[in-house]
């Protein structure tokens, strides 16, 4: 038998975790004091990237800070890329708020824009009714792709991560069948629908560079859906749901009814964000229109904290960023690889240092493991 006695002079080493203790006493100044902080360990990695690739420091604060925020033409773009941001970090919020991990805010976006264009490609309705029925498709089209992840949930127990994420790839491919196929452009044959009409089938602008209409519609879907979550009682019942079902259901509260109709909400938002990008910004349904929304989706909502007001500044500040990588990109000649980097580590710093403030972090030795014949 091997001898398990440790040598004289030597401690054994015992395994070492982190343990992560929720803060009892955070308020909304760490909170935002420590997304300060994160921002800045970011954006000085980004100086530092960005400097070893030959770009001086000072047009770094030029491009992601000035240009992007202070100046009209680059605010103009960050509010375009905003709008559908707003919406769609909206949509994980609603459902993150109850306990569902909507994974499939890019397959119900894809799914919304297909509808959407559906209705233009038809020519369904006047067109006076024509962005109207075009925005209650994308709509009805985002909550159909959310419901069988919500069914399976309910009745058989499955998983919605699984699900959700699934059918991403469901509607990606669902789309490149349709461009690829009957909505291929006749007019150029690439995989693209064909145009949607000029004041008919767009979004109108502001006369604000491409800021459109949408943009006052995700500001009023913000308000409304705070005045529900914050002075209603269906938001009570949606946070004592999503506190703790189990008792919410002791208590009498319609729990089943809350869940279906925060999915389908998160299910709509999604594809109304999916319509805004299409009618709004691409003028049609194309191959990458939905590409990445999930990933911002999530990240806005856990950065908001699934607040409403929250989301929408969260995702001001994520679009700023998105702006200021294409604009570094196009005018520095950097590698795609590079910018995603960049935009990477600005956000897992920004997450890390919000995680930081909201708990504690200590190492935890553990001690010895008692004997076989010792343990109860």
């Amino acid at each position: 038998m091997a001898d398990l006695t440790v040598p004289a002079g030597r401690r054994p080493r015992l395994p070492v975790r982190l343990i992560a203790t929720p803060r009892r006493d955070v308020r909304p100044r760490h909170t935002l004091l420590a997304l300060a902080v994160g921002l800045g360990v970011g954006l000085g990695a980004t100086v530092a990237m960005l400097a070893a690739a030959g770009v001086p420091p000072r047009d770094v604060l030029n491009e992601f800070v000035i240009y992007t925020f202070f100046s009209s033409e680059g605010l103009a773009l960050t509010m375009v890329a905003a709008t559908p941001l707003i919406v769609v970090g909206l949509a994980a919020a609603a459902a993150l708020r109850i306990g569902f991990w909507n994974i499939g805010i890019e397959g119900q976006a894809w799914m919304g824009a297909v509808c959407a264009t559906w209705v233009a490609v038809a020519d369904i309705g006047s067109p006076g009714a024509r962005l109207l029925l075009m925005a209650l498709a994308a709509m009805a089209g985002g909550a159909l792709m959310a419901l069988p992840p919500l069914i399976l949930k309910r009745r058989l127990g499955v998983n919605e991560i699984i699900t959700t994420l699934l059918l991403n790839y469901v509607a990606a491919l669902f789309v490149q069948h349709l461009v690829f196929g009957v909505w291929k452009d006749p007019a150029s044959s690439f995989p693209y629908s064909e145009s949607f009409e000029p004041g008919v089938e767009r979004l109108a602008g502001l006369g604000w560079g491409k800021v459109h209409v949408g943009l006052i519609v995700a500001l009023a879907l913000a308000a409304l859906l705070w005045l529900v979550a914050e002075r209603s009682r269906i938001g009570a019942w949606v946070a004592a749901v999503g506190a703790d079902a189990r008792v919410a259901f002791a208590c009498g509260l319609p729990v089943a009814g809350v869940i279906a109709g925060a999915v389908l909400l998160s299910g709509a938002l999604a594809g109304l964000g999916g319509f805004m990008i299409a009618a709004g910004q691409e003028y049609r349904l194309t191959q990458a229109l939905a590409t990445g929304t999930g990933f911002s989706a999530i990240v806005i909502a856990f950065l908001a904290r699934f607040g409403v007001i929250p989301v929408v500044i969260v995702a001001i500040l994520t679009a700023g960023l998105y702006v200021a990588g294409d604009t570094a990109q196009v005018f520095y000649q950097l590698p795609r690889a590079v910018v995603l980097l960049i935009q990477g580590v600005i956000l897992v710093s920004v997450v890390s240092a919000d995680m930081l403030a909201r708990y504690g972090i200590r190492l935890h030795r553990a001690g010895p493991h008692p004997a076989r014949g010792d343990r109860p």
